[in-house]
């Protein structure tokens, strides 16, 4: 225990055992600066200045742009914009890819590259079995009548209502008799149109073309997205004066007639009309006389 006790004072002897620190000039040896020191007081303020050196370089790398430099931070900003450019990315990426689909199956019909399709293929969009199914309702002679008796006396009421709704009025492509028309239990969805060639096309209503390209069977073929989810097609034309994307008035020319394509007969127009993806009758609705 003596000589524990020795030791220990002799450490604390050393510890608080006084020096001069002096500072001279080298020609003069003139005393310029002096401090008394222990070895403790050295070890205090080192160990303080290291301390606050610690601290002074965790400030500046956290609350200063000098972390961007440092290997694993990175600025908020530049983090902020790369979540919302990646959300921009895959939106467009996710639009984009609906955009294909849509128009693939658009140009997959109007060429006739679709297999065990049953409708004619003469016409636009696939009307499944099920959605035949259910407009082949059977009916007696009463309801027949009825039908009959409404369809003379409401041909335009759809027309008018449209019309005091959103200002919607149909005008005819071309004009001139009617060489077969809409029949849906033989699946043709459409009205031809009997021209003379080069016989100027017009849209039925103010709308975007959304297809006007050349089909092995259908020819030079125009199809508009109008309002009201009406889309309207001509087929079988000798040229096309409007591309995709453009926005045409209804009236405005967009084609001229002809007898283009595998499936023509003649010179005429195949004239079609869909509402919320299904084949209406255009003369319902246009007086093409």
């Amino acid at each position: 225990m003596a000589k524990k006790k020795k030791k220990e004072k002799k450490l604390a002897k050393k510890l608080l055992h006084k020096y001069r620190l002096v500072i001279l000039n080298e020609d003069t040896f003139e005393e310029r600066f002096a401090i008394k020191l222990t070895r403790l007081n050295v070890f205090v303020l080192t160990s303080f200045s290291a301390i606050v050196l610690v601290f002074l370089t965790i400030l500046l790398i956290a609350f200063t742009p000098l972390r961007e430099y440092i290997p694993g931070y990175s600025s908020t900003i530049l983090v902020k914009e790369a979540t919302t450019l990646n959300y921009k990315t895959d939106s467009l990426v996710r639009e984009l890819d609906l955009n294909k689909q849509y128009y693939a199956s658009i140009r997959k019909v109007l060429t006739g590259d679709v297999a065990n399709v049953s409708f004619n293929r003469d016409s636009i969009i696939r009307a499944t079995q099920a959605d035949i199914d259910i407009l082949q309702i059977a009916t007696n002679k009463e309801d027949s009548l009825l039908r009959e008796k409404v369809d003379k006396e409401d041909k335009y009421n759809l027309f008018e209502s449209l019309e005091e709704k959103s200002n919607f009025v149909l005008f005819p492509p071309a004009k001139g008799p009617i060489s077969e028309g809409f029949n849906f239990e033989e699946k043709h969805f459409a009205v031809d149109i009997v021209l003379a060639e080069d016989t100027p096309v017009k849209a039925t209503a103010d709308g975007t073309v959304i297809f006007a390209e050349w089909t092995v069977e259908t020819g030079y073929v125009v199809i508009i997205e109008h309002k009201q989810e009406l889309i309207s097609v001509y087929k079988h034309n000798a040229r096309i004066t409007k591309s995709q994307g453009d926005l045409v008035k209804a009236g405005e020319v967009i084609a001229v007639s002809g007898n283009t394509g595998e499936f023509t007969t003649g010179p005429h127009l195949h004239f079609e009309l869909w509402s919320k993806g299904y084949p209406v009758n255009p003369t319902n609705f246009i007086d093409f006389q």
